[in-house]
């Protein structure tokens, strides 16, 4: 299991990209989305998310995601880069 440890953020706001934020939590997954394409796209933009924490081993964790119309390659990355930036004790 991936521990979070400290708050962390990828990305930007910038158009066709991202931005995660991810925090400790105590208990299971919270995530809020926010997206310019929510009613269209915000079912499988949640589901890559939540295979992303799946695939890095995080159950316990609140991750805000603020979507500008990005790919799913860049939703991974931004994701994968906030879990690892979270779970390092610098």
């Amino acid at each position: 299991m991936t521990e979070i440890i400290r708050a962390a953020s990828a990305g930007t706001l910038e158009s066709s990209d991202v931005y995660v934020e991810i925090e400790p939590q105590a208990q299971g997954i919270e995530l809020e989305l926010e997206s310019v394409v929510l009613g269209q796209f915000g079912d499988a933009i949640e589901a890559t998310v939540r295979d992303v924490l799946t695939q890095l081993q995080v159950e316990n964790a609140h991750i805000h995601v603020v979507d500008r119309g990005a790919l799913d390659c860049v939703i991974r990355a931004r994701v994968e880069t906030a879990v690892l930036r979270g779970r390092r004790k610098d």
